[in-house]
Parts: C-alpha cells; structure tokens; sequence
C-alpha cells in the first residue's frame, strides 16, 4: 500500500508529541488555534459566551444586513474533550458571511463532565435557539444544526433525540463524524496507510477520547444507546449532509451512515473529498476546503430557503 500523503498537521504534531491526557490535547488545539483561524472574513457582529442553557454558553455571529435570517447552530469538534468556539470561529464565521445567523456553541466536555453531559448541553441549546432565535434576528422555523468529529456525533444524536420536538432542526451537516461507537477505530479497506508512529498512536487517541466521554468499562447497551450512536435512529435525522475526506479512517463512519438514511428514506447528500485528512474543513490551506464549505453553504440554503 501506498503511504498517506502528508497532509494533515495535526498528525504531525500529534506524531512529534503525543497527548497522554485531555490536558494535553487541549493545549495542542488551543495552540493550534491561530493557524486555524487568521484572516477572519467579514460579518455583522460577534456576541461571546452568551449563557445558551444550564451550562453551555455560546458565541453567536450575526452576519450583515437585515434579518431575520436563517439559523446554524454549530457543535464543535474535539473528541468530547477539547476545542471551544474560540477554535472553530473561523468555520462559524464563513457560515455567517453567506447569511446564516450561526450559534456557535460550547459544551460541557469531558472528562469532568463525560456522557450525558456535552449531549444535554447540546440539545438544551438547540431548545434555547428555537426560543431565542427572533431576539436574535434570526428565524425559529428556520434552525439547523451542524458540527465536526465530536460535534457531528453530538449533531446527529440531538436530531434524533429532537425529532418530535418543536426545536427538531429543519437539517443537519455532519462533518466527519462518529456515529457508531461499536465501529469506531475501524479502518476502510483500501485506506492508504498510515505511518508507523501514527499507526500505533491512533488506538491510544481513541482511547483517550471514548474512555474520556463514555468511561474505560463500555458495554454493548451504552455503544447501542442512539444518545451515542446515532446511526440507531437514522430514521429519526432531518435532511442530512454528510461529507468526510478519504484520508480520514471516520470515512467508515460517514458510510455506514449513508446507507442507513437510504434505507430509511431519509433525504441525505454525501460527500467524499479526495486526499482529505481529519479535521480538513478547518484547513484553508487545503485546496478543497473551500469549495466543501460552499457545498455546505448551499445545502442550508437550499434546507432552509
């Protein structure tokens, strides 16, 4: 097989010093953060850490012109562990910059706070989106909801837990996500493979990540619980768009995802950008994020009119 080719810098940090606990990973992001995050676009305004619930707040980024306008609310990435508003502002603000009134949203994180926690938090701040949305020049009937890694798993996990809710969200963007936990660590066939330092790291990340958020004993019941795998209650989701990178082992995920909503019937679009590492929605630099977040950017317009 073929070596991975050297896109992602993360994995190279992580390759250089690998995180043995949450702390660690949280100042590798954070530190991260900057070259994520440079050269903002333009938007209306940004109100920071909002109270969004018991427990999470929220920053919000309200774009130009005049509302009300369609509404995002985005759970970042992180592994359940790490990452902030603050680290995916840059995302949330390319969606306000197309019009959407985006609630960037931070969760409870683990391990001080492991499952339910982040998930409550999440679908409490989808509640207090729909209740709050008009004061905050955005429309009620017009919600979605959308996140990366961790925050794609906590996206589909609240649709479906809201599905029979008023606060049920008109559509969903999952960006890499985790929808079975029982799967996760699988790696495709025909993946390119990874170098020998990274091949070995991934295991002990997963760990560090899932034994964080779900406890080191894991039976089958809490795997199963849609709360945590959401692929569960596929049936349950809103029109959903799914992208990932084929360098990205969650492409497992994303798949078997896909073939559940079509099963169920579920309207979905799915993507899979060549060559793209974990993590590459947030990497500018890579030619094909861009044009991803435009297919993003069109699938909510086309969701919520």
């Amino acid at each position: 097989m073929t070596a991975a080719p050297d896109l992602d810098p993360l994995a190279r940090i992580f390759g250089q010093k690998p995180p043995e606990t949450a702390s660690d990973m949280r100042r590798m992001i954070d530190g991260f953060a900057g070259l994520m995050n440079g050269d903002l676009p333009e938007v209306g305004e940004l109100r920071e850490d909002v109270p969004v619930g018991s427990h999470a707040t929220a920053d919000i980024v309200v774009p130009k012109g005049p509302g009300p306008h369609p509404v995002l609310v985005y759970l970042h990435g992180g592994g359940w562990i790490c990452g902030s508003p603050k680290t995916h502002r840059k995302l949330a603000y390319r969606f306000a910059e197309a019009g959407n009134l985006v609630v960037n949203v931070g969760y409870r994180l683990a391990p001080e706070h492991p499952f339910p926690a982040p998930f409550e938090d999440c679908v409490e701040a989808l509640r207090w989106t729909r209740e709050n949305a008009a004061s905050l020049g955005g429309d009620p009937e017009r919600i979605a909801v959308g996140g990366d890694s961790a925050g794609g798993n906590l996206s589909a996990a609240a649709c479906a837990a809201l599905a029979d809710d008023a606060a049920r969200p008109k559509a969903a963007l999952l960006i890499y996500g985790v929808f079975d936990f029982a799967r996760i660590g699988e790696t495709p066939a025909g993946m390119p493979e990874a170098p020998a330092a990274l091949a070995e790291l991934g295991p002990k990340m997963i760990e560090l990540m899932v034994g964080s958020y779900l406890g080191a004993e894991r039976d089958d019941a809490i795997l199963r619980d849609p709360r945590v795998s959401p692929i569960h209650h596929a049936d349950r989701l809103p029109p959903t768009h799914v992208v990932v990178g084929s360098a990205d082992p969650l492409v497992a995920q994303a798949e078997a995802l896909v073939s559940q909503l079509g099963q169920s019937g579920v309207h979905h679009e799915h993507f899979i950008d060549e060559g793209m590492p974990h993590g590459y929605a947030q990497m500018e630099f890579l030619a094909p994020t861009r044009p991803a977040i435009g297919r993003m950017v069109d699938f909510l317009a086309r969701q919520l009119g």
